[in-house]
C-alpha cells in the first residue's frame, strides 16, 4: 500500500469531493443502514488514490527481494507455458451442464483453469518486470470479460445471470473482480488503456454499480448481505476489496468501507458467543480468511485507524480450538475429514492476536498459492507480518475446549500421561449452517489416527443444496454415530437439538449428558438421552450411553462410524483400527440382545476409501433400554 499523505492540498480536495457526493446522494438517497457520518469521518483516514494489497510493478526493490524467494521460479515456468497454451474454452453449453445435469464439476474445473491464470501472469510479470506476460494477461482479459456473467452456474439456478435478465454478485464473481482489480493496481501503466478501460468498465457493470444499488435500496438485495455465513464475508470481500483497489475517489472508498463495517456483523453473527464455527473447518478457513483479508485491506486503506479484526478475537480462535490431537480436527458439517487450519490464516490470528503458536507464528508467506490478493496480502508486509513474535509461546491448546453455546466438546490428553485418546463429542442442532443431521455425534482419534469419524461432506452436486439434501447418507444421520429409533432418522430443523442435561469437567475425567429426543419425530419416543464420559487417566476411555423410553415397544439402535479396517473379536467386542492404533469397543445392551449389522455407506466422497457404518441394533423392540459402548486402546490383544 501506498503511503501516508496529509497535506493541506489533499484536504481541499477531500473537501470539493465531500461536497459532490454529499450533493448526489441527496438526490438519490443512502440506506440506513449507512450511516452518512461514519462515510464523512472515514474519507479523512483514507490517501487520495487507490490501493490494493501488495507493491505496485514499479517498486523493483519489493519485487526483486521476492524474486529470489523459493517458489517465484516455479510461478514464472507456470507463466512461461501458460503463454503458450490456449486459453481453455468456456462454452454456454458448458456453463448450462449444471442445470441440465446437476453437475458442478465440469464448469468449475475448466473456470478456474481460466481464472487462475489471473494470479500466475501477473505474478510473474512483476517479478520479470520484462513484458513478457503482458500480451497474454490481456488476452485472458477479453476473454473473461467476454462471459455471460462471472456468477458460477450453480448460484444461477434460474439463469437469470446467464440470461442477461438480472446481475447478481457471488463467491465466483466476487473473487474475480478482486482478482483483476489487484491486477490493475499492480500492473498499473504496463497495461494499455483499451485493458485497464475495459476491465473497469466491467467491475462497474458487473459489481459496482449492481452493488450499491442494493445498497441504497433500489433493487433488492443478494441473499448474502444479510446472512451469516461464509458467503457474507467472501462476497463482502471480494466487493470491498475490489472498489479499494480501483476506485481514486476516497468518497467512494469511503463508502464501500462504510457498508462492509456495516454488513460483516452479519457474519461474525453467524458464529457462537464462544467461538463456534458450525460450517466446519474447511468453510472457517474461506469464510473466516475472506473475513481476515476484508479486515487487513480495510486496515490498510485507513493506514491501521480502523481495525475490524478486533471483534472477531473468538472466532479467530476457532482455528485452533478445535483440533483434538496431533492435528486430527473433527470433520463437523460439511468438512473433509482431512481438513485442517489454512497455515497462512493461522499465522495471521496467532500473530495478530499475540498467541505465539509455534507451528503457525514463523511460517514464511511471501510466496504462497490462492487468489492474486491473497497471494500479495501475504507476501508483502501486513499488520501481521509487523508484529513481533511473542516470546513466551501460547499454551492455548489445554486438556479441553468447550464450546458451551454450541454444545461441542473437544477432550485431549493431558501432557504428563500415558493416555493418547481424544474426542471430539457434538450436541447442537440440525438447522446450522451447512448442516448435517448429527445430533449428538462423536469423532475419537488414537494417537495420530483417525478411528471412529464423522465422514464429512459429500462431493457436492445440484442434490446438496436442495430440497433432497438429506437423501445423502453421510448428510442424515445414518452417516453418524447416532441412535436409529423406530428405524427413523434424525428430523432436520432446530428443534431437533441437543439440550445439555449435564456437564462436568475434571483433570481426569469429562462428563457431558445430551437430552437428543426432540431430534426425533416418533411419536412413542418418552426419552432418548446420550452421555459422554471421558477419562484420560490411565490408557483413556470414552464410554457411549443411550438410554431410550418409548410408550411403545419399537425397533432400537445405534451405530459406529469408521473408514479404517475392522472386525469382530467377540459377540460383544469390535476390534477397529491397526497395531498400536487401533481401539476396542465393547458393547454392553444388559439383558437385551443385539446384532452388528455393517454397511457401507456408499455415497460419492473425497475420501480414498468409503466409510462403514457398523449398526448395533437390538434385536427385539423394547419399551426401555441401555446400549453403552466403551472405547478404550487395544493395547493388548
Amino acid at each position: 500500500m501506498s503511503g501516508k499523505s496529509g497535506l493541506p492540498a489533499r484536504r481541499v480536495i477531500l473537501g470539493v469531493c465531500i461536497t459532490l457526493f454529499w450533493l448526489t446522494v441527496t438526490t438519490v438517497g443512502i440506506a440506513a443502514e449507512i450511516d452518512e457520518g461514519r462515510v464523512k469521518d472515514i474519507i479523512a483516514l483514507l490517501n487520495e488514490k487507490a490501493d490494493g494489497f501488495g507493491k505496485t510493478i514499479h517498486d523493483r526493490l519489493a519485487w526483486n527481494e521476492l524474486r529470489h524467494r523459493d517458489g517465484s521460479t516455479a510461478i514464472i515456468k507456470s507463466a512461461q507455458r501458460l503463454v503458450t497454451e490456449p486459453i481453455p474454452e468456456q462454452s454456454d453449453d458448458l456453463y448450462l451442464d449444471f442445470s441440465k445435469t446437476g453437475n458442478r464439476t465440469r464448469w468449475q474445473r475448466v473456470a478456474g483453469l481460466r481464472r487462475n491464470r489471473v494470479n500466475t501472469l501477473v505474478i510473474a510479470e512483476c517479478l520479470e518486470n520484462e513484458n513478457c506476460f503482458i500480451e497474454t494477461f490481456e488476452d485472458l482479459v477479453g476473454e473473461l470479460c467476454k462471459e455471460r456473467t462471472w456468477v458460477m452456474p450453480a448460484h444461477d439456478r434460474g439463469l437469470a445471470n446467464f440470461n442477461q435478465t438480472t446481475i447478481d454478485i457471488d463467491l465466483g464473481s466476487a473473487s474475480l473482480a478482486w482478482s483483476l482489480a489487484t491486477a490493475d493496481y499492480l500492473l498499473a501503466d504496463k497495461l494499455s488503456d483499451k485493458t485497464r478501460r475495459l476491465l473497469r468498465q466491467n467491475l462497474q457493470d458487473r459489481i459496482f454499480g449492481p452493488y450499491e444499488n442494493m445498497v441504497e435500496g433500489k433493487r433488492e438485495k443478494n441473499w448474502w448481505m444479510t446472512t451469516t455465513n461464509n458467503w457474507n464475508s467472501v462476497c463482502l470481500a471480494g466487493v470491498t476489496g475490489s472498489a479499494l483497489a480501483v476506485l481514486d475517489s476516497p468518497v467512494k472508498r469511503a463508502y464501500y468501507i462504510t457498508a462492509a463495517e456495516y454488513y460483516s456483523r452479519n457474519f461474525l453473527a453467524g458464529f457462537t458467543p464462544d467461538g463456534y464455527c458450525s460450517e466446519g473447518l474447511g468453510y472457517w478457513n474461506y469464510g473466516f480468511g475472506y473475513y481476515a483479508m476484508l479486515c487487513e485491506m480495510i486496515y490498510q486503506a485507513t493506514n491501521g485507524h480502523l481495525d475490524l479484526f478486533d471483534r472477531a478475537r473468538q472466532a479467530a480462535l476457532f482455528g485452533a480450538n478445535i483440533e483434538i490431537i496431533n492435528g486430527i480436527y473433527p470433520a463437523f458439517a460439511d468438512c473433509s475429514v482431512r481438513a485442517k487450519p489454512s497455515s497462512t490464516l493461522m499465522y495471521y490470528v496467532s500473530r495478530r492476536l499475540g498467541l505465539g503458536l509455534p507451528r503457525w507464528d514463523s511460517i514464511d508467506t511471501r510466496i504462497s498459492s490462492g487468489a492474486l490478493y491473497q497471494s500479495m496480502m501475504y507476501a508483502f508486509e501486513n499488520s501481521a507480518s509487523a508484529t513481533a513474535e511473542v516470546e513466551n509461546p501460547s499454551q492455548l491448546l489445554g486438556i479441553r475446549s468447550w464450546f458451551a453455546n454450541a454444545g461441542v466438546l473437544i477432550c485431549r490428553p493431558g501432557s504428563d500421561g500415558q493416555c493418547r485418546l481424544g474426542v471430539a463429542l457434538k450436541g447442537g442442532h440440525n438447522n446450522e449452517h451447512h448442516n448435517h443431521n448429527d445430533v449428538g455425534s462423536y469423532v475419537v482419534v488414537l494417537g495420530d489416527a483417525l478411528l471412529l469419524a464423522d465422514p464429512g461432506g459429500e462431493v457436492y452436486t445440484e442434490r446438496t443444496f436442495s430440497n433432497r439434501r438429506y437423501e445423502s447418507n453421510v448428510l442424515n444421520s445414518f452417516g453418524h454415530p447416532v441412535p436409529m429409533v423406530a428405524k427413523q432418522l434424525q428430523k432436520t430443523g432446530s428443534a431437533a437439538h441437543a439440550e445439555i442435561v449435564k456437564s462436568s469437567f475434571s483433570d481426569d475425567t469429562e462428563s457431558l449428558v445430551l437430552d437428543i429426543t426432540s431430534a426425533y419425530e416418533v411419536a412413542e419416543l418418552k426419552k432418548l438421552q446420550r452421555s459422554f464420559v471421558y477419562r484420560r487417566v490411565g490408557n483413556g476411555s470414552l464410554v457411549v450411553t443411550d438410554e431410550v423410553e418409548l410408550s411403545q415397544a419399537k425397533a432400537f439402535g445405534t451405530a459406529l462410524i469408521t473408514f479404517e479396517k475392522w472386525r469382530i473379536l467377540s459377540p460383544e467386542r469390535i476390534l477397529i483400527g491397526e497395531d498400536k492404533n487401533a481401539i476396542i469397543a465393547q458393547i454392553d445392551a444388559g439383558s437385551s440382545e443385539f446384532k452388528v449389522e455393517a454397511e457401507t455407506i456408499k455415497e460419492d466422497l473425497s475420501t480414498p476409501n468409503l466409510p462403514t457404518r457398523i449398526g448395533i441394533n437390538l434385536s427385539e423392540p423394547v419399551e426401555r433400554a441401555s446400549i453403552k459402548v466403551t472405547i478404550t486402546p487395544a493395547v493388548e490383544l
